[in-house]
């Protein structure tokens, strides 16, 4: 069986650094940092006091509010990026084939505002259960798509991939497949996670997962630099429209690049640290190289993981030398979280927009906050540090991975 060429026609963009996809790249190309002090509640007694929050985001400038009252804010940030990549397709939704049109997104959580808050409710009461009647649908991962789906009327595949921080990379993989076997015509694919809650913060910090750099927030999150203590967390949402090539074609659709292939593995480590000689991490890159027909020199850049974690920034780096061998100094390295933060289950697509953008405009965003070398990590590769560099990229990879041990590559590239 041929496989169907896949490509993508739309992109939607909700992030710390930029509402929309041309704010986020603007944020991404200037090295603009998303951390700052928490805003949605009080954090004096909290290890770590900031975060990467959305800025002057007021859901019911999209969306009507008795609507957006039904919805937590990871919904409502799938809502408007989704709805942004459609636009940006220039699908005619009144001609396009609703059966053949899924959703297949990405949320490593879900709605744990509106768990943390019914519980908190029902905590602080008298011990009557007066929970609100939206609490469950509110809260469940799956409710993103389906609203998504609701909205427009897309009755093709529908539902959620949960693999942590790998989610909606996991999301685009999946539906990059079902075009490539014929099943659908288009998938609105991606992720979405509000994480920054009173539960989100305190469970990352007793992890001591997060950062805990409080007197200079904006410069917490420094993949790859010596000093480098732990994560930023992030929220929002990217949206990626992928398409069936010929009926993008035929349509006369804008393609930002075409989406090579996939790879999936575990590293059967740990529940949260990576494999410390990135095992895991080698064998997703060779998965996905193989799944798209490519060699290891075909690839210009990669978007990594790059948490900002003192285990995983290592492994992931000594995992690229592994598979690119000599061919890895002559990459264009980066860490787009140094500026978003990690978003968690979102992170996959935003930075799988990052890297696309990154092609279309030939810059490769830097990797901020660099300023203390690391000891363990070879001085020879580019990690584009503080500074974009202009490069002509024909394919970029994207790396996401999670707890668990979940991790995800994707391959991009530029159509002639």
């Amino acid at each position: 069986m041929e496989l169907k060429r896949v490509v993508v026609t739309g992109l939607g963009a909700l992030t710390p650094i930029g509402n929309t996809k041309d704010e986020y790249w603007n944020g991404l190309v200037n090295g603009k940092s998303g951390a700052a002090p928490i805003t949605y509640f009080d954090t004096e007694k909290f290890k770590t006091n900031f975060a990467c929050e959305l800025k002057n985001f007021v859901a019911t400038d999209f969306l009507d509010r008795k609507e957006a009252r039904k919805m937590d804010r990871f919904t409502q940030y799938a809502m408007v990026a989704s709805d942004e990549a459609i636009a940006d397709s220039n699908l005619d939704l009144d001609k396009v084939n609703k059966l053949r049109v899924g959703v297949v997104w990405g949320a490593g959580i879900g709605g744990l505002e509106t768990f943390q808050n019914e519980v908190l409710n029902y905590a602080n009461g008298d011990g009557t259960p007066r929970f609100n009647p939206f609490f469950i649908p509110k809260m469940i991962a799956d409710i993103a798509p389906g609203n998504i789906s609701i909205k427009n009327g897309f009755m093709g595949p529908n539902y959620t991939t949960v693999s942590a921080c790998a989610s909606s990379a996991n999301a685009l993989i999946d539906a990059l497949n079902y075009i490539r076997l014929g099943h659908c015509d288009v998938i609105v694919t991606g992720g979405s996670e509000a994480a920054v809650t009173i539960a989100g913060m305190g469970g990352f910090n007793a992890m001591h997962a997060l950062s805990t750099r409080n007197e200079s927030p904006e410069s917490a999150s420094r993949p790859f630099d010596a000093t480098r203590d732990g994560f930023v967390l992030g929220e929002g949402a990217g949206a990626l429209i992928l398409e069936e090539y010929e009926h993008a074609k035929a349509r006369g659709a804008k393609i930002y690049a075409e989406v090579l292939g996939g790879g999936l593995s575990s590293d059967a480590h740990h529940m949260t640290a990576p494999h410390p000689d990135g095992i895991g991490v080698i064998a997703v890159m060779k998965n996905c190289l193989e799944n798209a027909g490519l060699k290891p020199e075909d690839v210009d850049h990669i978007n990594t993981h790059g948490t900002s974690t003192p285990l995983g920034d290592v492994a992931e780096l000594k995992a690229i030398k592994a598979v690119f061998g000599d061919h890895a100094k002559n990459i264009n390295i980066n860490s787009t979280k140094s500026m978003t933060g990690h978003l968690l289950g979102a992170a996959g697509a935003i930075e799988a927009i990052a890297s696309i953008m990154a092609m279309e405009n030939g810059i490769v965003p830097p990797t901020i906050n660099h300023t203390t070398v690391d000891e363990n990590i070879d001085p020879e590769l580019n990690l584009t540090l503080n500074t974009p560099q202009k490069r002509d990229i024909k394919v970029a990879m994207s790396n996401t991975f999670g707890f668990g041990g979940h991790n995800a590559c994707v391959l991009f590239k530029k159509l002639d």
